[in-house]
């Protein structure tokens, strides 16, 4: 079983204390977001294949991740970096220090298992396309030799996103815009900023666009990193997805970092409100 930790709120930002005193324990409790009874997941090493962490922000999670590898436990870290102003990311670390920690995992624990990732592409007045090259380039010139991967996705018209936008839009004074009337040359564009430094593009459950499809819960990868065979079906999460077959431990409305784009966080405050009532000691990573 690969444990997926997690795209529903960010585990390395906030939770380490949390996720450290569940590995000891051997298992948590996880809350079934669409209703129904919660699951009890384990996470003894005799049933955990490998870690795939989701995070904006790795730095209080680096001991965690020196203990994982201690155990032997393969981990892949999916990155968010975009450097995005602070109307859109109103927490999120600055990229340059995101940046150092990525490079920081590659020297740690090499180069297959930070993934970075550029998502999701949101067009506005504040990032237009010809922003996001410049931007993109600049990024992917940063963490170059750091990561072989950078994934892309365009911006989802979830319906807490475009709430969320809207109120942003009107507190900031900026408007969203549509993609480029030639997305394949913006993508190519993007592809051959990747390339010139040593990754290559991806695109996260994004079929159509012409870019090779990620694989973001990826047993081919976790097998590079551990040394041996990890063998698990593809059974995406939605039409288009390619990921192998995990168990997420998260929960949604836990994260903090404020994106106005966030497809896992009704609204900032109701976040805030869940992390108070954040037990570390707790089996459920919020309580029910």
């Amino acid at each position: 079983m690969i444990v997926s930790a997690s795209y529903r709120t960010d585990i390395p930002a906030y939770y380490g204390r949390w996720f450290l005193a569940r590995l000891r324990a051997g298992f948590c409790r996880v809350a079934n977001p669409y209703g129904g009874k919660p699951a009890r997941v384990s996470l003894r090493p005799e049933d955990v294949d490998g870690f795939v962490f989701w995070t904006r922000n790795c730095g209080p999670f680096l001991p965690v991740l020196k203990e994982l590898k201690s155990r032997g436990m393969p981990v892949v870290v999916q990155f968010t970096i975009t450097g995005y102003p602070r109307a859109l990311e109103a927490a999120v670390q600055r990229a340059d220090r995101a940046v150092a920690q990525l490079r920081a995992l590659a020297r740690r624990f090499g180069p297959r298992v930070a993934v970075w990732r550029y998502d999701p592409i949101l067009f506005t007045s504040l990032t237009p396309p010809e922003w996001h090259a410049r931007n993109f380039a600049r990024l992917a010139r940063a963490l170059a030799g750091a990561t072989d991967e950078a994934v892309i996705s365009l911006a989802d018209d979830y319906r807490k996103t475009r709430r969320n936008l809207a109120a942003a839009a009107r507190t900031h004074g900026f408007a969203p815009l549509p993609p480029p009337d030639d997305l394949g040359a913006f993508l190519r564009e993007l592809g051959a900023a990747a390339a010139g430094h040593g990754m290559r593009l991806t695109a996260c459950t994004e079929p159509g666009l012409g870019v090779e499809p990620a694989r973001c819960i990826d047993a081919g990868r976790l097998s590079d990193i551990a040394g041996r065979e990890i063998a698990a079906r593809v059974r995406g999460n939605r039409p288009g997805c390619l990921c192998h077959e995990s168990r997420d431990i998260g929960a949604y409305d836990g994260c903090a970092q404020g994106c106005a784009y966030c497809y896992a966080v009704a609204d900032r405050a109701a976040a805030k409100r869940n992390l108070a009532a954040h037990d570390p000691l707790g089996e459920f990573l919020i309580p029910l």
